[in-house]
């Protein structure tokens, strides 16, 4: 992947500057002279889909769940069908139909932009903290912009680095300083330190392992007035940027590009991403501070975007607002990152699992994240061992019907694919040839991947020792 110059911002079409405090008022959606079909009719055609796909895969599954059932008894039988057949084909139908329906409003050029803060925690981010904060010094964002690193009690050089690049990126219209925490406190009190040490009514996290595209602040500041009113938080895009290092951060390019993206841009067309991401998301200050900041757990991302959907907002999803990451490049670091993802997501069910009886669209993905517990237990404890029988010639999990998930899985990559493909070469960008990574991520990655959300879940339960760690 490449990054090429940018041309300057076209005509404006509203002037940010004018908007009236304290509140943050959104510019009207643009006409494109498309049919429309209004969102809740189309959340229902895409359900009814999905719903149809799921009765068909249960009539099909007649003969498996029998033969099954003579051998682990009828509960334990439609137990495991569920959970590695019904449920994640449900899934893949939904997001296909959603992701091909998907028509958001569209992406305004503005006359100014208000002013920002982009908050930078870091822990140990010695080799990278340099080159993030040069990508926050080459954006085009043509409002002022205040970055704000807070160092949290960093054991190598992180925080004389973060200094030197201060002083020596400032301009007129950039101002980058740096707080030191006296010692590790965990991240998110190190964005409600930088939080409370600034007054911008737009608030910006970026991880300090990161590198921008120089059009990522101007981009998501753009999607969150272009979007429809009561948004609050806008994720940005996060690709891998260590992608060539080896088999695992080849896989996870994948894994960004394809599975994180689709499920996120699913998500903000009914007015719910889960997960505005610690590592490039926008908020509102006034949001923020309704809920107290960012709270003081493992997951603080996914709990303060639970927190801001409890308050009835919208949380929306900038797809070519691209901000490049490294990814675990070890499998130890690649188990502790999931596995704190997979905590946090019971952190917050633990504070908001009212979210499941709200009324809104959205709640179909907080019940879609109930579901991951047994969806990976099931996987673990079920279809892994099926693969095992399978290659003694005992198909009685994984056989001749779990192949007739493929068709419905190439389909959902092909559409992600393209959908994907096409965002980027908008941007000038290219996608890389990254076959092994593919087949890996396709035929392997979850059987990686789920055992150890499996042991995230479990660490949890048993309320072992947190931490934030570098990755």
């Amino acid at each position: 992947m490449y990054e090429p110059a940018l041309a300057p911002p076209s005509t404006p079409e509203y002037d940010a500057a004018q908007l009236p405090a304290p509140a943050i008022e959104h510019a009207p959606a643009s006409k494109t002279g498309r049919l429309y079909v209004p969102l809740r009719l189309k959340f229902m055609l895409v359900l009814l889909f999905a719903s149809a796909w799921m009765a068909l895969s249960v009539w099909l599954s007649q003969t498996w769940l029998g033969e099954l059932s003579h051998v682990i008894g009828f509960g334990l039988a439609l137990t495991v069908i569920v959970f590695i057949a019904y449920v994640p084909g449900f899934m893949n139908a939904f997001l296909i139909g959603s992701i091909l329906s998907d028509r958001r409003p569209q992406r305004r050029e503005f006359a100014r932009y208000p002013d920002l803060c982009v908050l930078v925690a870091c822990y140990n981010e010695s080799g990278n903290i340099d080159d993030t904060l040069l990508s926050l010094a080459r954006q085009d964002y043509t409002g002022n912009v205040e970055v704000v690193v807070i160092d949290d009690g960093s054991t190598d050089d992180t925080l004389a680095r973060a200094r030197a690049s201060a002083v020596a990126l400032s301009r007129d219209g950039l101002r980058i300083r740096v707080l030191a925490q006296p010692r590790n406190r965990g991240k998110s009190a190190a964005l409600n330190r930088g939080l409370a040490e600034t007054g911008q009514r737009l608030v910006i996290t970026v991880d300090g392992d990161s590198y921008l595209r120089s059009d990522a602040l101007r981009k998501i500041t753009q999607r969150f007035l272009s979007d429809p009113s009561g948004t609050v938080a806008v994720a940005g895009a996060v690709l891998v940027r260590n992608s060539r290092e080896n088999w695992l951060t080849r896989a996870q390019e994948w894994d960004y590009f394809h599975g994180i993206a689709a499920v996120k841009r699913m998500q903000s067309m009914y007015h719910g991403t889960l997960v505005a991401q610690g590592a490039f998301s926008l908020y509102t200050r006034e949001a923020l501070e309704q809920v107290g900041g960012w709270p003081e757990c493992v997951g603080e991302d996914i709990v303060v975007s639970w927190a801001l959907l409890a308050t009835g907002a919208r949380v929306g999803y900038c797809e070519d607002a691209c901000l490049f990451t490294n990814v675990p490049a070890t499998v130890g670091q690649f188990a502790r990152q999931r596995q704190r993802w997979s905590r946090g997501l019971m952190e917050a069910f633990a504070r908001h699992g009212r979210l499941l009886f709200k009324a809104r669209m959205s709640t179909l993905f907080i019940w879609w994240n109930l579901l991951f517990l047994p969806l990976d237990l099931a996987y673990t404890l079920a279809f892994l061992p099926g693969l095992v029988l399978a290659l003694f010639g005992y198909y009685w999990i994984a056989g001749l019907m779990t192949l007739l998930v493929l068709p419905l899985a190439m389909l959902w990559n092909a559409v992600i694919f393209g959908v994907q493909t096409r965002m980027f070469k908008k941007q000038d960008l290219h996608v890389r040839r990254n076959i092994g990574g593919f087949l890996f991520y396709t035929l392997g990655y979850t059987m990686l991947l789920q055992p150890v959300c499996v042991l995230g879940y479990t660490a949890e339960l048993l309320r072992l020792r947190k931490t934030w760690g570098t990755k």
